[in-house]
Protein backbone atom coordinates (compact mmCIF):
# COMPACT_ATOMS: atom_id res chain seq x y z
CA UNK A 1 0.00 0.00 0.00
CA UNK A 2 2.39 2.74 1.09
CA UNK A 3 5.15 1.85 -2.13
CA UNK A 4 1.95 1.95 -4.45
CA UNK A 5 0.99 5.33 -3.27
CA UNK A 6 4.21 6.77 -2.94
CA UNK A 7 6.05 5.21 -5.40
CA UNK A 8 6.39 7.69 -7.72
CA UNK A 9 7.22 10.02 -5.37
CA UNK A 10 9.94 7.94 -4.54
CA UNK A 11 11.02 7.87 -7.88
CA UNK A 12 10.36 11.49 -9.00
CA UNK A 13 13.20 12.21 -5.40
CA UNK A 14 15.68 9.91 -7.13
CA UNK A 15 15.33 11.62 -10.74
CA UNK A 16 15.17 14.85 -9.16
CA UNK A 17 17.92 14.89 -6.70
CA UNK A 18 19.97 12.82 -8.95
CA UNK A 19 19.06 15.83 -11.93
CA UNK A 20 20.24 18.17 -9.35
CA UNK A 21 23.39 16.69 -8.51
CA UNK A 22 24.53 16.35 -12.45
CA UNK A 23 23.61 20.06 -12.86
CA UNK A 24 24.40 21.88 -9.90
CA UNK A 25 26.56 19.52 -8.00
CA UNK A 26 26.60 19.14 -3.98
CA UNK A 27 25.42 22.59 -3.65
CA UNK A 28 22.52 22.20 -6.11
CA UNK A 29 21.74 18.58 -4.43
CA UNK A 30 21.52 19.57 -0.77
CA UNK A 31 19.42 22.89 -2.02
CA UNK A 32 16.80 20.46 -3.60
CA UNK A 33 16.67 18.03 -0.86
CA UNK A 34 16.19 21.19 1.54
CA UNK A 35 13.49 22.94 -0.80
CA UNK A 36 11.71 19.63 -0.90
CA UNK A 37 11.32 19.54 3.36
CA UNK A 38 10.82 22.55 3.37
CA UNK A 39 7.72 22.33 1.04
CA UNK A 40 6.48 19.17 3.02
CA UNK A 41 6.35 20.95 6.07
CA UNK A 42 4.78 23.96 5.34
CA UNK A 43 1.72 22.01 2.81
CA UNK A 44 1.36 18.99 5.71
CA UNK A 45 -2.44 20.41 6.04
CA UNK A 46 -2.60 20.72 2.39
CA UNK A 47 -3.01 17.35 2.20
CA UNK A 48 -5.54 17.23 4.61
CA UNK A 49 -7.93 19.38 3.49
CA UNK A 50 -7.24 18.09 -0.08
CA UNK A 51 -8.27 14.41 1.15
CA UNK A 52 -11.28 16.04 3.12
CA UNK A 53 -12.26 17.02 -0.55
CA UNK A 54 -10.58 14.62 -2.65
CA UNK A 55 -12.71 12.15 -0.79
CA UNK A 56 -15.98 13.53 -2.27
CA UNK A 57 -14.80 13.06 -5.98
CA UNK A 58 -14.76 9.42 -8.36
CA UNK A 59 -12.50 7.48 -9.19
CA UNK A 60 -11.97 9.60 -12.17
CA UNK A 61 -12.23 13.01 -10.80
CA UNK A 62 -9.45 11.54 -8.44
CA UNK A 63 -7.25 10.72 -11.45
CA UNK A 64 -7.42 13.97 -12.86
CA UNK A 65 -6.00 15.75 -9.48
CA UNK A 66 -3.24 13.10 -9.28
CA UNK A 67 -2.05 13.33 -13.58
CA UNK A 68 -3.16 17.12 -14.35
CA UNK A 69 -3.37 18.33 -10.79
CA UNK A 70 0.12 17.50 -10.37
CA UNK A 71 1.39 19.46 -13.29
CA UNK A 72 -0.39 22.49 -12.33
CA UNK A 73 1.14 22.27 -9.08
CA UNK A 74 4.22 21.36 -9.94
CA UNK A 75 4.74 23.31 -13.14
CA UNK A 76 2.44 25.78 -12.79
CA UNK A 77 2.65 27.46 -9.69
CA UNK A 78 6.24 26.02 -8.87
CA UNK A 79 7.52 27.41 -12.08
CA UNK A 80 5.63 29.77 -14.40
CA UNK A 81 3.64 31.36 -11.30
CA UNK A 82 6.61 33.49 -10.64
CA UNK A 83 7.58 34.25 -13.65
CA UNK A 84 3.98 35.49 -14.64
CA UNK A 85 4.00 37.38 -11.29
CA UNK A 86 7.55 39.18 -12.35
CA UNK A 87 5.51 39.67 -15.53
CA UNK A 88 2.76 41.74 -14.42
CA UNK A 89 4.25 43.76 -11.80
CA UNK A 90 7.16 44.87 -14.20
CA UNK A 91 5.11 45.05 -16.95
CA UNK A 92 7.36 42.57 -19.01
CA UNK A 93 7.10 40.64 -21.86
CA UNK A 94 6.78 36.31 -21.13
CA UNK A 95 9.97 36.18 -22.88
CA UNK A 96 11.62 39.02 -21.08
CA UNK A 97 10.33 38.19 -17.91
CA UNK A 98 12.00 34.06 -18.24
CA UNK A 99 15.59 35.99 -19.66
CA UNK A 100 15.25 38.03 -16.06
CA UNK A 101 14.61 34.62 -14.12
CA UNK A 102 17.78 32.79 -16.20
CA UNK A 103 20.23 35.87 -16.54
CA UNK A 104 19.65 38.41 -13.47
CA UNK A 105 18.31 36.29 -10.59
CA UNK A 106 19.32 38.85 -8.16
CA UNK A 107 16.88 41.66 -9.91
CA UNK A 108 14.44 38.61 -10.52
CA UNK A 109 14.44 38.08 -7.00
CA UNK A 110 13.53 41.64 -6.15
CA UNK A 111 10.82 41.70 -8.57
CA UNK A 112 9.05 38.30 -6.82
CA UNK A 113 9.68 39.71 -3.39
CA UNK A 114 8.33 43.08 -3.85
CA UNK A 115 4.88 41.46 -5.46
CA UNK A 116 4.61 40.07 -1.71
CA UNK A 117 1.85 42.23 -0.51
CA UNK A 118 -0.20 41.18 -3.23
CA UNK A 119 0.32 37.52 -3.49
CA UNK A 120 0.25 37.68 0.28
CA UNK A 121 -2.99 39.23 0.44
CA UNK A 122 -4.84 37.34 -2.09
CA UNK A 123 -3.87 34.08 -0.77
CA UNK A 124 -4.28 34.97 2.81
CA UNK A 125 -8.32 36.05 2.10
CA UNK A 126 -8.71 32.73 0.43
CA UNK A 127 -7.33 30.96 3.11
CA UNK A 128 -9.15 32.83 5.89
CA UNK A 129 -12.52 32.24 4.00
CA UNK A 130 -11.91 28.52 3.96
CA UNK A 131 -11.40 28.77 7.66
CA UNK A 132 -13.76 30.87 8.88
CA UNK A 133 -16.55 28.94 6.56
CA UNK A 134 -15.26 25.34 8.55
CA UNK A 135 -15.73 27.50 11.56
CA UNK A 136 -19.08 28.99 11.66
CA UNK A 137 -20.52 25.53 10.15
CA UNK A 138 -22.41 23.06 12.46
CA UNK A 139 -20.78 19.95 12.64
CA UNK A 140 -21.43 16.65 14.42
CA UNK A 141 -17.96 15.94 16.00
CA UNK A 142 -16.08 19.18 18.11
CA UNK A 143 -12.71 19.15 18.70
CA UNK A 144 -12.52 22.39 21.12
CA UNK A 145 -15.87 22.66 22.16
CA UNK A 146 -15.78 25.65 24.01
CA UNK A 147 -14.84 27.96 20.76
CA UNK A 148 -16.97 25.44 18.52
CA UNK A 149 -20.29 25.25 19.89
CA UNK A 150 -20.69 29.18 19.98
CA UNK A 151 -19.03 29.67 16.80
CA UNK A 152 -21.45 27.36 15.05
CA UNK A 153 -24.20 29.35 16.29
CA UNK A 154 -23.01 32.17 15.45
CA UNK A 155 -22.68 30.71 11.90
CA UNK A 156 -26.46 30.89 11.29
CA UNK A 157 -25.93 34.26 9.75
CA UNK A 158 -24.69 33.61 6.34
CA UNK A 159 -22.54 36.78 5.58
CA UNK A 160 -20.44 36.63 8.97
CA UNK A 161 -17.20 34.74 7.24
CA UNK A 162 -17.39 37.75 4.28
CA UNK A 163 -18.03 40.23 6.93
CA UNK A 164 -14.93 39.20 9.13
CA UNK A 165 -12.35 38.57 6.18
CA UNK A 166 -13.22 42.14 4.60
CA UNK A 167 -12.63 43.48 8.46
CA UNK A 168 -9.16 41.81 8.18
CA UNK A 169 -8.46 43.16 5.07
CA UNK A 170 -8.88 46.54 6.10
CA UNK A 171 -7.59 46.80 9.11
CA UNK A 172 -4.41 44.63 7.14
CA UNK A 173 -4.49 47.74 4.37
CA UNK A 174 -4.77 50.48 6.77
CA UNK A 175 -2.05 49.32 8.91
CA UNK A 176 0.57 46.70 7.70
CA UNK A 177 0.24 47.90 4.51
CA UNK A 178 0.89 51.82 4.82
CA UNK A 179 4.74 51.04 5.20
CA UNK A 180 6.30 48.06 3.95
CA UNK A 181 9.60 47.77 3.72
CA UNK A 182 11.04 48.75 0.17
CA UNK A 183 7.99 49.02 -1.09
CA UNK A 184 6.56 52.09 0.84
CA UNK A 185 2.16 52.32 0.61
CA UNK A 186 0.60 49.29 -0.68
CA UNK A 187 -2.88 49.55 0.76
CA UNK A 188 -4.41 49.96 -2.17
CA UNK A 189 -2.97 46.80 -4.09
CA UNK A 190 -3.19 44.68 -0.94
CA UNK A 191 -6.87 45.72 -0.73
CA UNK A 192 -7.43 44.98 -4.40
CA UNK A 193 -5.72 41.68 -4.25
CA UNK A 194 -7.58 40.65 -1.20
CA UNK A 195 -10.65 41.62 -2.47
CA UNK A 196 -9.60 39.58 -5.41
CA UNK A 197 -9.06 36.93 -3.49
CA UNK A 198 -12.49 37.00 -2.08
CA UNK A 199 -14.36 36.75 -5.32
CA UNK A 200 -12.25 34.14 -6.40
CA UNK A 201 -13.06 31.51 -2.86
CA UNK A 202 -16.95 32.89 -3.17
CA UNK A 203 -17.54 31.90 -7.21
CA UNK A 204 -15.30 28.68 -7.37
CA UNK A 205 -16.07 27.46 -3.78
CA UNK A 206 -20.11 28.70 -4.15
CA UNK A 207 -20.00 27.03 -8.36
CA UNK A 208 -18.70 24.15 -6.72
CA UNK A 209 -21.35 23.80 -3.56
CA UNK A 210 -23.94 24.77 -6.13
CA UNK A 211 -23.40 21.67 -8.09
CA UNK A 212 -22.30 19.57 -5.67
CA UNK A 213 -26.01 19.88 -3.61
CA UNK A 214 -27.65 19.65 -7.10
CA UNK A 215 -26.06 16.40 -7.42
CA UNK A 216 -26.75 15.31 -3.46
CA UNK A 217 -30.43 15.92 -5.02
CA UNK A 218 -30.22 13.57 -7.06
CA UNK A 219 -28.55 11.11 -5.65
CA UNK A 220 -31.28 11.33 -2.98
CA UNK A 221 -34.19 10.64 -5.32
CA UNK A 222 -32.76 7.86 -7.16
CA UNK A 223 -32.05 6.08 -3.68
CA UNK A 224 -35.19 7.22 -2.93
CA UNK A 225 -36.98 5.45 -6.08
CA UNK A 226 -34.43 2.31 -5.66
CA UNK A 227 -35.64 1.87 -1.84
CA UNK A 228 -39.41 1.24 -3.41
CA UNK A 229 -38.40 -1.28 -6.00
CA UNK A 230 -36.37 -3.04 -3.22
CA UNK A 231 -32.38 -1.71 -4.09
CA UNK A 232 -30.37 0.24 -2.68
CA UNK A 233 -28.48 3.24 -4.40
CA UNK A 234 -24.71 3.64 -4.45
CA UNK A 235 -22.59 6.52 -3.59
CA UNK A 236 -20.30 6.81 -6.72
CA UNK A 237 -18.56 10.39 -5.87
CA UNK A 238 -19.42 13.61 -7.52
CA UNK A 239 -19.16 13.86 -10.67
CA UNK A 240 -19.33 16.01 -14.29
CA UNK A 241 -19.97 19.63 -13.21
CA UNK A 242 -19.87 19.61 -9.81
CA UNK A 243 -16.05 17.31 -9.35
CA UNK A 244 -15.24 19.94 -12.21
CA UNK A 245 -15.50 22.84 -9.84
CA UNK A 246 -14.81 21.26 -7.24
CA UNK A 247 -11.57 20.33 -9.07
CA UNK A 248 -11.08 23.96 -9.69
CA UNK A 249 -11.17 24.61 -6.42
CA UNK A 250 -8.69 22.50 -4.68
CA UNK A 251 -6.52 23.89 -7.37
CA UNK A 252 -7.04 27.28 -6.22
CA UNK A 253 -6.55 25.89 -2.69
CA UNK A 254 -3.06 24.41 -3.65
CA UNK A 255 -2.33 27.80 -5.41
CA UNK A 256 -2.65 29.76 -2.18
CA UNK A 257 -0.81 27.24 0.36
CA UNK A 258 2.30 27.39 -1.97
CA UNK A 259 2.62 30.73 -2.07
CA UNK A 260 4.40 30.76 1.34
CA UNK A 261 6.51 27.73 0.04
CA UNK A 262 7.38 29.73 -3.67
CA UNK A 263 8.45 33.23 -1.58
CA UNK A 264 10.17 31.09 1.37
CA UNK A 265 12.06 29.36 -1.20
CA UNK A 266 13.82 32.82 -1.74
CA UNK A 267 15.48 32.61 1.47
CA UNK A 268 17.55 29.11 0.20
CA UNK A 269 18.16 30.19 -3.89
CA UNK A 270 16.98 32.48 -6.48
CA UNK A 271 17.21 29.83 -9.51
CA UNK A 272 13.71 29.39 -10.64
CA UNK A 273 14.92 25.80 -11.75
CA UNK A 274 16.75 24.74 -8.48
CA UNK A 275 13.26 26.05 -7.19
CA UNK A 276 10.89 24.19 -9.15
CA UNK A 277 12.45 21.05 -8.69
CA UNK A 278 12.84 21.13 -4.89
CA UNK A 279 9.36 22.39 -4.88
CA UNK A 280 8.12 20.26 -7.11
CA UNK A 281 9.34 17.13 -5.01
CA UNK A 282 7.70 18.28 -2.20
CA UNK A 283 4.55 18.69 -4.28
CA UNK A 284 4.42 15.16 -5.14
CA UNK A 285 4.65 13.87 -1.33
CA UNK A 286 1.87 16.48 -0.89
CA UNK A 287 -0.56 14.78 -3.42
CA UNK A 288 0.82 11.00 -2.38
CA UNK A 289 -0.26 11.73 0.81
CA UNK A 290 -3.44 13.16 -0.26
CA UNK A 291 -4.13 9.63 -1.51
CA UNK A 292 -3.13 7.98 1.26
CA UNK A 293 -4.71 9.87 3.67
CA UNK A 294 -8.40 9.02 1.28
CA UNK A 295 -7.63 5.11 0.70
CA UNK A 296 -6.71 4.52 4.18
CA UNK A 297 -9.74 6.14 5.79
CA UNK A 298 -8.17 8.29 7.81
CA UNK A 299 -9.72 10.82 7.93
CA UNK A 300 -13.03 9.00 9.22
CA UNK A 301 -11.20 7.73 11.59
CA UNK A 302 -9.22 10.16 13.32
CA UNK A 303 -11.91 12.64 13.14
CA UNK A 304 -10.35 16.19 14.22
CA UNK A 305 -7.52 16.08 11.64
CA UNK A 306 -9.56 18.31 9.45
CA UNK A 307 -10.51 20.34 12.82
CA UNK A 308 -6.53 20.85 12.86
CA UNK A 309 -5.78 21.04 9.43
CA UNK A 310 -8.34 23.73 9.42
CA UNK A 311 -6.63 25.73 12.27
CA UNK A 312 -3.47 25.43 10.42
CA UNK A 313 -4.99 26.90 7.29
CA UNK A 314 -6.47 29.84 9.84
CA UNK A 315 -2.85 30.71 11.36
CA UNK A 316 -1.23 30.30 8.01
CA UNK A 317 -3.84 33.24 6.60
CA UNK A 318 -2.74 35.22 9.42
CA UNK A 319 0.69 34.76 9.28
CA UNK A 320 0.49 35.55 5.41
CA UNK A 321 -1.54 38.83 6.17
CA UNK A 322 0.98 39.78 8.75
CA UNK A 323 4.56 39.35 6.32
CA UNK A 324 3.00 41.82 4.28
CA UNK A 325 4.71 43.97 6.65
CA UNK A 326 6.92 41.52 8.83
CA UNK A 327 9.16 38.97 8.19
CA UNK A 328 8.21 35.34 9.78
CA UNK A 329 10.57 32.53 9.05
CA UNK A 330 9.23 29.48 7.30
CA UNK A 331 10.54 27.15 10.00
CA UNK A 332 7.75 28.62 12.12
CA UNK A 333 4.88 28.38 9.53
CA UNK A 334 5.66 24.81 9.58
CA UNK A 335 5.69 24.42 13.05
CA UNK A 336 2.51 26.09 13.82
CA UNK A 337 0.65 23.45 11.09
CA UNK A 338 2.07 20.82 12.37
CA UNK A 339 1.51 21.43 16.14
CA UNK A 340 -1.51 21.95 15.11
CA UNK A 341 -2.26 18.85 13.25
CA UNK A 342 -0.57 16.67 16.30
CA UNK A 343 -2.94 17.98 18.94
CA UNK A 344 -5.92 16.87 16.58
CA UNK A 345 -4.78 13.84 15.77
CA UNK A 346 -3.80 13.02 19.59
CA UNK A 347 -6.86 14.23 20.23
CA UNK A 348 -8.18 11.77 17.75
CA UNK A 349 -6.54 8.81 19.08
CA UNK A 350 -7.16 9.52 22.61
CA UNK A 351 -10.97 9.48 21.73
CA UNK A 352 -10.96 6.76 19.95
CA UNK A 353 -9.75 4.54 22.93
CA UNK A 354 -12.44 5.94 25.44
CA UNK A 355 -14.62 5.08 22.56
CA UNK A 356 -12.82 1.91 22.23
CA UNK A 357 -13.15 1.28 18.19
CA UNK A 358 -11.28 3.03 14.94
CA UNK A 359 -14.52 5.60 14.57
CA UNK A 360 -17.59 6.22 14.84
CA UNK A 361 -19.47 7.49 11.94
CA UNK A 362 -21.45 10.90 12.17
CA UNK A 363 -24.68 9.14 12.66
CA UNK A 364 -23.97 7.31 15.86
CA UNK A 365 -24.04 10.68 18.13
CA UNK A 366 -25.58 13.85 17.56
CA UNK A 367 -22.61 15.80 18.63
CA UNK A 368 -19.33 14.55 19.86
CA UNK A 369 -16.81 16.48 21.65
CA UNK A 370 -12.55 16.01 22.72
CA UNK A 371 -13.79 17.34 25.89
CA UNK A 372 -10.95 19.97 25.47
Amino acid sequence: MLLKTFGWSFAVTVLGLALAGVLWGWRGLAIVGILSILEISLSFDNAVINAGILRKMNAFWQKIFLTIGILIAVFGMRLVFPVVIVAITAKLGPIEAVNLAINDKAHYEELVTSAHPAIAAFGGIFLLMIFLDFIFEERDYKWLAWLEKPLGKLGKLDTLSVIIALVALLVTAMTLATDVPHGGDKSATVLLSGVAGLITYLVVGGVSGFFEDKLEEEEEAEEAAAAKKGGTGAAVGLAGKAAFFMFLYLEVIDASFSFDGVIGAFAITNDIFEMALGLGIGAMYIRSLTVYLVRQGTLDDYVYLEHGAHYAIGALAVILLVTIKYEINEVITGLVGLVLIGASFWSSVVRNKREGKPGDTPGEKAEVTSGV
